[in-house]
């Protein structure tokens, strides 16, 4: 088979490696517009279950993947100057730079045509094969040159963020909430190897014009938010990469997930927002069920519509998870009053996929603290279903 990829990222560079697996005889090529040094982030999260799925579809790049992550189990949440840390939430960071790099390497021993900046702007020239795989990230050209058959929505969420790194290292998975005279500001951090944190800030778009980030220069952006965050970065700076801007993010659905021997992949596909840290093990997954509907189904048609049918509703279920979170911090001013504890609890449960009973199993005594909380407080505040 011959395979055509349109995007360097962790989906098409998975899905070439899976199919290589399955067939050492597909010719598979991979267009990527930037060299294999770029990136436009820092750290990436994973889950103990995407680890798994990497283990039974590709033990030699997993255990390169493994032994350079960093690893925790604690969720700590910043808020009125206090940390409420909760425990049992196992997760593991890494480079997205040194995470790409392992997944170029792998291609390479399996002989897969990588073709570094290769800046695609007629897709149609990729047509030529029996499989084309647009793998091309949130702006995707492919989908958008066939969108009318794809169907796409792209809807720019209302807060804006930005992209940071940071040698203060945060030993789990970070939210910070601080104010100041122009708003609300929210932090996700949590260090991806031995020296570094990715440093993600978001505020809403009034926050945004009022600290006069539309015409701040980038040294003046970064010091503006380690002002913010001074109690957090303790004098370390904020670190910038070649992709510094603040951006809205999109949340994307397609109504068609392929056509004739098209298929999306990735961000080009679907968008989960950043803050339940699903991104990347979307994409993977992804990759592990197209290559798993091809290993079953040898027709191009056949295994594709296997794969919409597959992979659809896990996907849905977990961007409406994403979006009751983001809509949540889109709003978070409604909800700052609240003291520490609930506060905590309330961000643990905002997507819905985390219940009283599964975090009561995660940390029965955080659960316990905020039961008695509850019982004290006799508020309106009730336990999640």
């Amino acid at each position: 088979m011959k395979i055509n990829i349109i995007g360097g990222g962790p989906a098409g560079l998975y899905f070439a490696i899976l199919m290589k697996n399955q067939d050492s005889s597909h010719e598979i090529s991979i267009a990527e517009r930037d060299g294999p040094n770029d990136t436009f982030g820092w750290g990436i999260v994973f889950s103990d279950q995407t680890f798994s799925y990497l283990e039974d579809n590709d033990p030699t790049s997993c255990q390169q993947i493994t032994g350079n992550c960093e690893i925790w189990d604690n969720v700590d949440i910043v808020h009125k100057d206090q940390k409420v840390t909760i425990r049992g939430n196992r997760f593991s960071g890494i480079g997205r730079l040194k995470f790409l790099n392992i997944l170029h390497e792998r291609c390479r021993d399996l002989d897969v045509d990588l073709r570094f900046r290769t800046n695609v702007e007629d897709v149609s020239r990729y047509r030529d094969c029996d499989l084309l795989v647009g793998a091309d990230g949130a702006g995707s050209l492919l989908r958008h040159t066939y969108r009318d058959f794809f169907e796409p929505s792209v809807d720019l969420r209302k807060n804006k963020y930005i992209w940071l790194g940071t040698n203060q290292l945060f030993h789990g998975l970070t939210l910070t909430f601080r104010t100041n005279r122009d708003g609300y500001f929210i932090a996700h951090s949590y260090k991806f190897n031995k020296t570094t944190s990715t440093f993600i800030v978001e505020c809403n778009e009034a926050t945004w014009r009022k600290a006069g980030f539309d015409s701040k220069s980038e040294a003046e952006t970064c010091e503006y938010l380690q002002h913010v965050f001074d109690a957090d970065l303790r004098e370390r700076p904020l670190l910038t990469n070649n992709f510094v801007r603040w951006i809205n993010f999109p949340l994307i659905r397609n109504q068609h997930w392929w056509h004739e021997n098209i298929v999306l992949l990735g961000d080009a596909l679907h968008t989960a927002h950043f803050s339940i840290g699903s991104g990347t093990k979307m994409a993977l997954e992804d990759s592990i069920a197209l290559a798993k509907c091809f290993a079953d189904e040898s027709d191009v048609t056949a295994a594709l519509g296997a794969f919409e049918r597959a992979r659809r509703p896990l996907v849905e279920s977990l961007q409406d998870a994403a979006s009751a979170s983001l809509l949540l911090l889109e709003n978070i001013h409604d909800d700052w009053h609240l003291e520490p504890l609930p506060f905590a609890y309330k961000m643990m449960t905002r997507s819905g996929r985390i219940t009283h009973e599964k975090l009561k199993r995660r940390d029965p005594d955080f659960v316990a603290a905020y039961e008695d909380w509850l019982r004290i407080a006799g508020c309106g505040l009730r336990i999640a279903d």
